[in-house]
């Protein structure tokens, strides 16, 4: 508990001078502190033990001793198996939600703006998005919520595969269907496959789809205009997927291949320069000390093929160059897969080596684990293909609705959509952001549309169940701000110390771009409440108690739908 360790840091900072502890050394021992099953902050004592030459047990007595009453009033304070136990005072915890209770940002402070560069969705021209794109734009999402949140200015970048010459033969296929072809009438579905079958089958088709490219990559208006048409039929696709997830990418936001196209040639000429630059069969590449194929022989990365294309990494160093010099910024975060972790090494070791970015720039790879299936593989179609992610989406609002008209029967037909969406999409999104994103996850319906549990519905159904406390007496909300907030029941206790975590717990998330610190202390709250109001009567308390309660009540539905606000989850206040 940050809130705790601030309050008793200058407490401990005067008993450790006094027994002969450095200040470095003590503000280790309160960086290594820890929850445990005895108290609200455990400081273990071991790491003292080679500087006082004592045993820890004989350290945490010591210190207990020096600090004597000086704690009262904050927490009390124990020593057990040389850890030093803090549990914070009832007191001590009104005080802190009194100031929750208040703050409209419920404590959240912000940072020194940034300019935060996040590149993440990417999904392709002229495919459907498919399950492949969910981490990526999911977690991609709620990263830009959070940090804007925390006073950054994001520059969210969506670089969709737009170029290349794979669209030589796209081109082709959508001249032979027909060049009056309106951009929606192209079927996502099939268009790709059957260009690539195409393409394999038809010698012709094949060398009029490589002449096509020339003709691309030479910017020829007619080529450009039938481009175009892929690219807009794309992004209907595309924005129609963006608003049923309510994802806040628009085409704003878009910065794909072709936006780089143009300064792939300054990038190699700018690696020429200072001599990074080798030649391997005719391909210009950078090798980089210490990196190895599987057969031991040093691994290159390609900058430009022997025919005189580009490479991902070409376009990668690109974007570089250009977010540094024209966005204004120096923080790069790019949400890509975990199978991607060798390409981002290597291009961002070859941007400072070349001089692209300095010390002060901080480009991080943040990469996720894979969507499974029940069967133990990677999620799939029926027939083996991958899901499309539209499917997804439709499918997970008609199995909330189906939920929502056996749970709430007298919703009308508008609300019960609007509730079915809030459900299903809201559990899509949190099934993937409770998961450490480190880690694959195993997607499965029912867990997910479970109102028990580490879910959204849980959690959706306890803002929901509180906003139906205060509809009963027609209670003003805004005036309960002004109530005292006096914390007696154990229940009550145990939902403050979770309500108070909440900046914490949304700072780390930030801090390491792991969104599931957020969602599990928003299920921890969640938990308490339900504990809470167990035993809590509300509504029926003497009047003091009833109208603490309430605040109570009311504090923890802002920080449940500010919380779910910033995984993009919508919070319902009917159910």
């Amino acid at each position: 508990m940050r809130d705790l360790v601030d309050a008793i840091r200058p407490l401990l900072g005067s008993v450790m001078s006094e027994i002969g502890v450095q200040e470095s050394d003590w503000n280790n021992l309160l960086a290594g502190s820890t929850d445990s099953t005895f108290a609200d902050v455990a400081l273990p004592c071991h790491s003292l033990s080679k500087v006082l030459r004592k045993a820890p047990n004989t350290i945490a007595d010591e210190i207990l001793e020096n600090l004597g009453s000086t704690t009262e009033g904050i927490c009390q304070v124990s020593s057990i198996n040389g850890f030093l136990n803090f549990s914070a005072d009832p007191n001590w915890l009104c005080e802190i939600l009194q100031e929750s209770l208040i703050d409209d940002r419920l404590r959240v402070l912000t940072e020194e703006p940034r300019v935060i560069v996040i590149d993440y969705s990417s999904p392709n021209v002229a495919k459907h998005m498919h399950v492949g794109h969910l981490r990526s734009t999911v977690i991609g999402d709620a990263l830009n919520r959070m940090l804007s949140h925390k006073g950054h200015r994001v520059v969210p970048e969506n670089h969709i595969g737009d170029w290349g010459t794979p669209f030589g033969m796209l081109i082709e296929h959508l001249i032979d269907l027909g060049l009056d072809s309106e951009a929606q009438h192209i079927d996502l579905s099939t268009f790709y496959s059957d260009a690539r079958a195409k393409f394999d089958a038809d010698s012709d088709f094949a060398s009029r789809s490589r002449a096509r490219v020339v003709r691309m990559q030479s910017s020829e208006p007619e080529t450009i205009e039938l481009w175009q048409m892929l690219v807009d039929r794309s992004l209907i696709h595309f924005n129609e997927v963006y608003q049923r997830m309510g994802i806040l990418l628009s085409n704003n936001d878009l910065a794909g291949e072709s936006k780089y196209e143009s300064a792939l040639p300054r990038v190699v000429e700018k690696l020429a320069e200072v001599g990074l630059l080798e030649e391997s069969d005719g391909a210009k590449v950078v090798y980089l000390d210490g990196w190895k194929n599987r057969e031991g022989e040093p691994l290159p990365l390609i900058i430009q093929k022997a025919d005189g294309g580009y490479n991902y990494a070409t376009s990668d160093l690109a974007c570089i160059l250009d977010r540094i010099e024209n966005v204004g910024s120096r923080d790069f975060l790019y949400v890509v897969g975990a199978e991607q972790a060798q390409h981002f090494a290597m291009v961002f070791e070859v941007a400072r080596n070349a001089g692209f970015m300095d010390e002060g720039v901080n480009a991080i790879h943040v990469p996720f684990g894979l969507v499974m299936g029940t069967d133990g593989k990677k999620l799939a179609s029926r027939t083996g293909g991958a899901v499309h992610l539209n499917d997804l989406l439709i499918e997970a609002v008609e199995r909330a609705d189906a939920i929502v008209a056996e749970k709430s029967p007298n919703l009308s037909k508008d609300e019960r959509a609007e509730v079915s969406k809030m459900l299903g999409i809201g559990a899509i999104k949190y099934a993937d952001l409770s998961t450490d994103r480190n880690n694959n996850y195993t997607f499965e319906w029912e867990k997910m549309l479970s109102f028990d549990g580490n879910t959204a519905p849980y959690l959706q159904y306890a803002h929901a169940r509180i906003c139906s406390i205060f509809s009963k007496d027609e209670i003003d909300r805004d005036l309960i701000r002004d109530s005292e907030i006096i914390l007696t029941h154990e229940r009550e206790i145990a939902l403050a110390r979770a309500l108070i975590r909440f900046p914490e717990s949304l700072d780390s998330a930030c801090s390491s771009h792991s969104p599931h610190k957020l969602a599990t202390q928003l299920h921890n709250i969640a938990q308490a409440f339900g504990s809470f109001y167990e035993v809590c009567t509300v509504l029926n308390a003497e009047n003091s108690t009833k109208l603490s309660r309430l605040a109570l009540c009311d504090l923890t539905a802002r920080t449940l739908q500010t919380g779910l606000d910033l995984l993009g989850i919508d919070s319902p206040h009917r159910m």
